[in-house]
């Protein structure tokens, strides 16, 4: 991909609210799918997320927020990102199909800047907990050049670990990570815990800030997360 085609794809992908955050050339340990069932091997793959509030404002215009259909932010991102896809002659894969699921995560680490975090979600060397995985743009067609710099998230370094102490369920530890029934149960027992509006732990990691969800973000995405 030349770099005036590159910059047309992110151009794209904002408009729509997201952004790439890297790729890699796929080797035969990354359980990356050819770019079509029986088709050739993917040569690209690039990850393709979202942070800040440009998803959530692109999302709240479109006719899935307010149609009352299930899922309406995941059918919003396949229908952007499959156009895109399209546009640019690849093939998307989305973290929400499945069973079976592609190792996303995987994926984020191989590309670099992320490390994981007790919260179960990747953190980011720049955004912190708040980069979202959305979809995986696959090609044919080797292009790009992606260093493996070494650099990971923040996670690793972070000795005060706040996102543990902040959670009110006590849900996260270093040695188990994240206790999802933990979670449901405590906000499941308190409807007015602060945490319906968006996770006290994440919002606690100093790394990312500038990026962080506002209340009606992590409103939304908490009801998803009991729905």
């Amino acid at each position: 991909m030349d770099m005036a085609r590159a910059t047309r794809l992110s151009k794209a992908l904002a408009r729509a609210g997201f952004l790439g955050l890297g790729g890699f050339h796929p080797e035969p340990g990354d359980a990356v799918p050819p770019v079509c069932p029986g088709g050739p091997d993917t040569r690209t793959l690039l990850l393709i997320g979202s942070v800040g509030p440009d998803l959530f404002r692109a999302f709240g215009a479109a006719p899935e927020a307010a149609d009352g259909a299930p899922d309406p932010l995941d059918r919003y991102t396949r229908r952007l990102l499959g156009a895109i896809a399209g546009d640019f002659g690849l093939v998307p894969l989305f973290p929400f199909d499945g069973p079976p699921y592609h190792p996303f995560q995987r994926w984020a680490l191989r590309v670099g800047g992320f490390s994981r975090s007790p919260m179960g979600v990747l953190s980011h060397a720049v955004f912190g907990p708040w980069a979202g995985l959305r979809a995986a743009l696959l090609s044919d067609e080797r292009f790009g050049r992606f260093e493996a710099n070494g650099t990971s998230g923040p996670c690793e370094t972070c000795a005060d670990t706040p996102c543990v102490a902040a959670c009110p369920a006590g849900a996260l530890s270093l040695e188990a990570g994240y206790d999802v029934p933990r979670c449901r149960s405590h906000l499941e027992a308190r409807r007015d815990a602060p945490c319906r509006s968006g996770c006290l732990a994440r919002r606690a990691c100093p790394f990312g800030r500038a990026y962080a969800q506002d209340p009606a973000q992590g409103t939304f995405h908490m009801r998803a997360f009991f729905s």
